[in-house]
């Protein structure tokens, strides 16, 4: 899969602003590609300019057109790109770490109080404030320009974004992910996987993605789930075709990339070594196999 961020940060052809790993970019995309999956280790916003994009999430899809925004969680999707007119994107890519700081010193400013909210899902659509407004337009500003900024006029901007997220009370649960970041020091292990087990990344990715080195990651993950990654990555995905071959009119090989396999062959065989049967016969005798993927 591609990693969007690393894409966009090395293609010479996009407009964009780097200040460590604090990233905004502004692109026409001219890809011609329908359905494109990617995975980020970082949360980015993105806002549609021109054209219409939809992403494609574990948990729903979410489509933007011309003056919409979206926040996008750290993790996988599938981005599906509409042809009738030019699209062209703001994006803005922020590292934990600065966001983790930003958001504790807001919170502390303001004396800001309450629970931490549990994440909400995978995207959030992003009504528009002051803040995120005044981002968008200066770092639009400074990418016309000679400098770029000084790395602490964005911190100023990102804090801004931050301070009106958290006390407007109109993206109530971005402000919830956002307490969430400031109270952690690095993403959860056991959400990360739950939420991006059906897709295709090796294992170094998933650790990127956790943002720990492979040896943490396996370390972690065996405390977590009393099972290697790799055994549990192949019974989830095994677990979701089987539910999805009884529940949806999606042929065998649709389930096997649905479900994180690359290759429909390597699919047949795994799930027949766990079901005893070849997926067709396990869609043919329903509900008589049901209870196999629950042994």
């Amino acid at each position: 899969m591609l990693n969007l961020y690393d894409a966009v940060r090395n293609n010479p052809s996009y407009s964009k602003l780097e200040i460590g790993e604090f990233l905004f970019a502004e692109y026409t995309c001219g890809a011609n590609i329908k359905m494109l999956p990617n995975w980020t280790e970082k949360d980015y916003f993105v806002h549609v300019v021109t054209g219409t994009k939809t992403w494609h999430t574990c948990d729903g899809e979410w489509k933007a057109s011309p003056g919409e925004t979206l926040f996008i969680k750290k993790g996988a999707t599938v981005v599906e790109q509409f042809f009738d007119s030019e699209v062209c994107l703001l994006m803005v890519f922020i590292p934990d770490a600065l966001m983790r700081s930003t958001v504790r010193e807001v919170i502390e400013a303001l004396s800001l109080a309450g629970a931490v909210s549990p994440p909400p899902t995978t995207a959030v659509r992003v009504e528009h404030d002051v803040g995120l407004d005044a981002l968008f337009q200066s770092m639009r500003t400074y990418l016309v320009g000679v400098e770029k900024p000084p790395e602490p006029l964005v911190r100023l901007k990102l804090k801004e974004l931050v301070m009106s997220v958290l006390t407007s009370g109109t993206n109530m649960a971005l402000a919830a992910y956002f307490r969430r970041v400031g109270t952690t020091e690095a993403p959860s292990v056991t959400e990360i996987m739950e939420t991006n087990f059906r897709y295709n990344l090796s294992l170094e990715e998933y650790a990127k993605l956790c943002h720990r080195s492979l040896s943490s990651f396996k370390r972690e993950f065996q405390a977590a789930f009393q099972e290697s990654p790799g055994k549990w990555l192949l019974l989830k995905r095994l677990d979701l075709a089987a539910t999805l071959l009884r529940s949806s009119a999606l042929n065998v090989t649709e389930v096997a990339f649905e479900s994180g396999f690359e290759h429909v062959s390597h699919f047949s065989r795994v799930f027949k070594d766990r079901f005893g049967v070849s997926p067709m016969t396990y869609r043919a005798d329903g509900p008589a196999m049901a209870g196999l993927s629950e042994s």
